[in-house]
């Protein structure tokens, strides 16, 4: 599949942990980044994933991150933006609650599909296609009670799509996963899973294994661009 990466952000759990190391067993070089060390990480590395440890809530953080990436690459085979911040409204003051999902869901992949579209052009100039994946949510569409800036952003997110597959077509596609619940919290206690269960007509808890599909089928693509794979089991219906 050629040596162009991917980069996966807040790739060290959940989700982006296990397509990281889903899409390098299908073949890819992976690159994740992750805030803070964890257990997850090893496993990564030894299954061949780059891990590059990132703080994307400052600027300097962004902009080192994003000189390493153009001194040690040449080229892109796709982004995964999945860094998430999930707040809730009352975790703190309204202005840092925005700034801080608004950092993670819009400033970062604006500033990092601009600063390292070159580096995806360069891989489609071979006659691939490059992907950028922006993973929204469910609530962007129908908005959200008690996460009222985190639904805000990752609307803002959902829009990005459309602006970057404008921006970057025909070689580079751009195309956004807006799941709803994919995998419960070991945490997560019976009452809270059958409540959450309840929203959408299938009723199940599908498991990361479906958005890594949905992002396989986009990396696959060739005729999809500026689109959203929804993945929430009927809730819009419920």
């Amino acid at each position: 599949m050629g040596t162009a990466p991917i980069i996966i952000t807040g790739g060290g759990s959940r989700l982006g942990f296990f397509t990281a190391m889903a899409l390098q067993q299908d073949g890819h070089q992976v690159i994740i980044t992750y805030r803070k060390s964890r257990e997850e990480l090893k496993q990564l590395e030894d299954a061949g994933v780059v891990c590059m440890q990132a703080d994307f809530s400052t600027q300097s953080g962004i902009d080192v991150f994003l000189q390493a990436i153009k001194t040690q690459y040449s080229s892109l085979r796709g982004i995964i933006h999945n860094a998430s911040e999930w707040l809730e409204e009352g975790e703190c003051e309204p202005h840092i609650l925005m700034e801080k999902v608004w950092q993670i869901h819009m400033n970062v992949p604006y500033q990092l599909n601009m600063a390292l579209a070159e580096l995806l052009q360069n891989n489609a100039s071979t006659g691939a296609y490059s992907d950028i994946i922006h993973i929204t949510d469910y609530v962007a569409e129908n908005g959200s009670t008690h996460h009222i800036a985190y639904a805000a952003s990752k609307a803002g997110l959902a829009n990005l799509t459309l602006s970057f597959a404008k921006r970057f077509a025909p070689r580079v596609k751009v195309n956004s996963l807006a799941p709803a619940l994919l995998a419960f919290n070991e945490s997560d206690d019976l009452e809270y899973r059958q409540e959450r269960l309840k929203k959408s007509l299938l009723k199940v808890e599908p498991g990361f294994d479906e958005a890594i599909k949905g992002i396989r089928f986009i990396l696959q693509s060739n005729y999809m661009t500026g689109r959203a794979l929804a993945l929430d089991g009927g809730r819009h219906l419920v």
